[in-house]
């Protein structure tokens, strides 16, 4: 087996996919892929797998055990996979390439989830809604938009978010932290999609177009606000950040991500009355 590596041979077929392996032990780990086949389980939750490695993995998860450790900060981790992915951002090191756009990126995961944005690929669907999503932590964000559960707590006053990114961000409002900042004129932002919108103000690219008239706008809300003109139906916007809601109590909930920072009066939209925004 040993001169197997070297001489490159792969005796061992998958009767499947036709997949060539130099183990035997390896053909049949893969061939769990096409069995589902999950016959290694936790003592402690009863969770499977397909391979007995993830399943030692997994039980660190259980014993806070994190073996491997990154030697330039000292942070650990469970997996070496993970340690390695760690490395890259002290080494700066971005060994996967998109094919489409040429965008590099330290993970091979990052890669892969990044593709979808060219295919369009959203293999992550809700079960109450139907609404797909590219991302699977995307889905489950979404999903406790249904159960109402709001996991992450504000440890200053109490608020709950649905989202930890909306808890980081939430917390600014009460450090007077932006750390987002524009290049071109020096204004700073409390989140990212705030200096991503802003930025469209110098470059005046328009990406977000009618699929009725073909009109084009800088941001995605405003995009949502004309479409009124095509539906008629009304919509409450968020002065802050542009969201749009189509109940005006679900707009005051959301002001509430905002606390610090300035806000306006929830604004009616609709037909009568739109003032379009280029």
């Amino acid at each position: 087996m040993y001169s197997l590596t070297h001489t490159g041979e792969k005796p061992f077929s998958c009767s499947v996919c036709g997949q060539r392996f130099t183990r035997k032990g390896d053909l049949i780990s893969h061939a769990r892929t096409h069995t589902g086949e999950k016959p290694f389980s936790g003592s402690v939750c009863g969770k499977a797998f397909s391979h007995n490695e993830s399943l030692k993995i997994h039980i660190r998860t259980h014993t806070g055990e994190k073996p491997f450790a990154c030697s330039v900060c000292g942070k650990t981790f469970t997996h070496k996979g993970n340690l390695n992915n760690h490395a890259r951002t002290h080494t700066g090191e971005k060994p996967f390439l998109c094919s489409v756009c040429g965008k590099r990126f330290t993970e091979k995961g990052s890669l892969k989830i990044h593709i979808r944005t060219h295919t369009g690929e959203k293999p992550f669907s809700c079960s109450v809604c139907g609404k797909a999503f590219s991302q699977k932590q995307h889905l489950k964000d979404h999903t406790r938009t249904h159960t109402g559960e709001k996991p992450f707590s504000c440890s200053v006053c109490g608020q709950r978010f649905t989202r930890k990114g909306d808890l980081i961000s939430h917390a600014r409002t009460h450090t007077g932290e932006k750390p987002f900042s524009c290049s071109v004129c020096g204004q700073r932002f409390t989140r990212k999609g705030y200096l991503i919108s802003h930025a469209r103000t110098h470059t005046g690219e328009k990406p977000f177009s009618c699929s009725v008239c073909g009109k084009a706008f800088s941001q995605k809300q405003h995009l949502k606000r004309h479409l009124i003109t095509h539906t008629g139906k009304e919509t409450f916007s968020c002065s802050v950040c542009g969201r749009t809601f189509s109940h005006k109590r679900s707009l005051k909930e959301h002001l509430l991500n905002h606390t610090g920072e300035q806000c306006l009066p929830a604004q009616s939209v609709a037909t009568n009355s739109l003032q379009q925004p280029n």
